[in-house]
C-alpha cells in the first residue's frame, strides 16, 4: 500500500442523534475530498475497530472522507456484551446509519459530497437497508465479511452499486453472500483467497482496503 498522508485530513468528533439517544463518531475529511464513507461496524465492535480504522486510513489516502461511528450507545454495548442480541437488531442498527447519513448532509464539510457506506458483519445489512431508505444519498456500498442476508426483503430495493468482499476460507459467509447477490441489482462478489472472516492473514486486509477504495473512487467521484 502507498504511504498515507495523515496531515491532509481534518479530523473532529461527532455526536449523532438517533431518536432520544446519541452515539459517538469521528469524522475525517482530507483537503479536496471527493466523497465520504460511513463505516457500519460488525458484532461487538465500535468506531475504534482497528480493522475499520485501517481501511478508513487507506480511503483517506485516496481522497475520501470517513465517518467512523458507534452503532450502539455505551449502555447498549454493555447489554449486547451480555446478551449478544443488539448486534443482530438490524432495525436499530439501520436507524443509526440513517441518522449518520442525515448528519453528514447537515455538515459544511460533507453536505456536498457523494456518500458511500462500508459495512462489516451485521453492519453490512444495516448499511444496505439504510441505502434503500436514503437512495438519493448513498451512491455505493462495500461489505467486508458481511451478512447481507440479514437485510431481508430490502435487498431487492438496493440500487447503490454494491461490492461484497468475503474471505476464501469463510465458506458459510461466502454462500450467504452468493445468495444475497442473486437478489440484488448491481452487486459484485470478490473472494479474497485464503482469508478468514476477520481477514487477519498477511495481506488480506490490505486487499480489502484496496478493493474498497477502488469501488468508492469509481462510484463516488
Amino acid at each position: 500500500m502507498e504511504p498515507q498522508d495523515h496531515n491532509r485530513a481534518v479530523e473532529r468528533g461527532a455526536r449523532i442523534r438517533s431518536g432520544d439517544l446519541e452515539v459517538g463518531g469521528t469524522l475525517a475529511v482530507p483537503a479536496g475530498a471527493r466523497g465520504v464513507v460511513v463505516f457500519a461496524h460488525g458484532s461487538g465492535s465500535s468506531r475504534f475497530s482497528p480493522r475499520n480504522q485501517f481501511v478508513a486510513d487507506h480511503l483517506r489516502g485516496r481522497g475520501l472522507g470517513t465517518l467512523l461511528m458507534d452503532l450502539l450507545t455505551e449502555e447498549e454495548e454493555r447489554i449486547d456484551a451480555r446478551t449478544g442480541t443488539l448486534r443482530f437488531d438490524i432495525g436499530l442498527l439501520t436507524r443509526r446509519v440513517v441518522a449518520a447519513l442525515d448528519w453528514l448532509a447537515r455538515q459544511d464539510e460533507t453536505r456536498l459530497l457523494a456518500v458511500g457506506c462500508f459495512g462489516a458483519s451485521t453492519g453490512a445489512a444495516a448499511a444496505l437497508v439504510a441505502a434503500t431508505e436514503r437512495p438519493q444519498a448513498v451512491r455505493a456500498v462495500v461489505s467486508r465479511g458481511g451478512r447481507p442476508d440479514l437485510a431481508g426483503q430490502a435487498l431487492e430495493a438496493v440500487r447503490a452499486p454494491t461490492l461484497l468482499i468475503v474471505g476464501g476460507a469463510d465458506e458459510a459467509v461466502i454462500e450467504m453472500n452468493r445468495k444475497a447477490m442473486q437478489r440484488m441489482a448491481g452487486a459484485e462478489l470478490v473472494v479474497v483467497p485464503g482469508a478468514t472472516h476477520l481477514f487477519e492473514e498477511p495481506g488480506a486486509l490490505e486487499e480489502v482496503a484496496r478493493l474498497a477504495a477502488s469501488w468508492f473512487v469509481r462510484f463516488l467521484t
